[in-house]
């Protein structure tokens, strides 16, 4: 799911900021209404030891600058985006902001930077499957991404999501995940497959189709663009699937770090609460995904 910038982004040397399963087959998941205007996907339920770190000497989190907003280079040329304040925010929970170091590399040196030695932790959407799980642990994710209808603004498809969306017409990216998932999970729906987001997001607007699927976050920020001059709107609520659109963002660390997982745990966990989260989100997200 991480969307990437230009290319040259990866060549960039090394820049140091210091510190401070399948889803259900017979239907989506649906997360339930927020009370606020932001998502929570935290268990309020769950309770994690306050951890002590006062034998760490550094806590230095790994990510890249090539995945806005979450982690990227600002106009002034310092890192910034969700994950590195959410890495900062952290810090300050743990009492461990003066020596905590965030650090930008290549996205694809990552994994391998984590596992020689050379951080201890990353926060940068590194995909969370099988492979992954056998070379790190993982905290809880804080964030999992949505599918999403837009359709013309006044023309909802709420009613026509009840009856399964039978013999509307949706615009999807062909051969995406969301495709797959719109086929599994709304069969009567006639997909139209276009080549890209533009594509079908143009047959909308011409009214050859009555929706398009896709990406929450993507389509959060270009409802708030020129682009679209207010176009559309968000029809129905937001989709969540593991199998589909991934397990949602977390933060790796090596296997044997576990004592350090738990304390980012705790620490998302506090920050949910305490609503620093949703500030964050806001801060990122000004046109919700949710």
């Amino acid at each position: 799911m991480r969307a990437f910038v230009a290319a040259t982004l990866l060549a960039l040397p090394l820049l140091v900021v210091a510190g401070p399963g399948y889803a259900q087959s017979q239907a989506p998941a649906l997360a339930p209404p927020p009370a606020v205007p932001t998502p929570n996907f935290w268990d309020q339920g769950q309770r994690f030891a306050e951890p002590d770190l006062s034998d760490r000497a550094r806590i230095r989190f790994l990510t890249s600058v090539d995945f806005a907003p979450f982690n990227f280079l600002d106009q002034r040329g310092r890192l910034a985006g969700f994950h590195v304040d959410l890495a900062r925010t952290i810090c300050e929970e743990l009492d461990v902001a003066a020596r905590c170091q965030i650090e930008a590399r290549p996205f694809a040196e990552l994994g391998g930077a984590l596992a020689q030695g050379e951080g201890e932790a990353v926060i940068a959407g590194l995909a969370i499957d099988a492979d992954s799980r056998s070379r790190f642990d993982f905290t809880h994710p804080f964030f999992r991404y949505p599918a999403r209808f837009v359709t013309l603004t006044g023309q909802p498809v709420e009613r026509e999501l009840q009856a399964g969306l039978a013999g509307v017409k949706v615009a999807v990216v062909s051969g995406s995940a969301h495709e797959a998932m719109l086929r599994a999970f709304f069969p009567r729906a006639e997909a139209v497959g276009l080549p890209t987001r533009e594509a079908a997001l143009d047959a909308l607007r011409a009214e050859r189709v009555r929706a398009v699927f896709g990406d929450g976050v993507g389509l959060s920020f270009w409802l708030s663009s020129e682009a679209a001059a207010d176009c559309c709107a968000f029809s129905g609520g937001p989709l969540l699937s593991d199998h589909f659109l991934g397990e949602g963002l977390a933060i790796a660390v090596k296997p044997e770090d576990g004592d350090l997982r738990a304390a980012f745990d705790y620490a998302i966990g506090r920050i949910v609460a305490s609503g620093r989260m949703s500030e964050l989100l806001l801060r990122y997200f000004p046109v919700s995904a949710f």
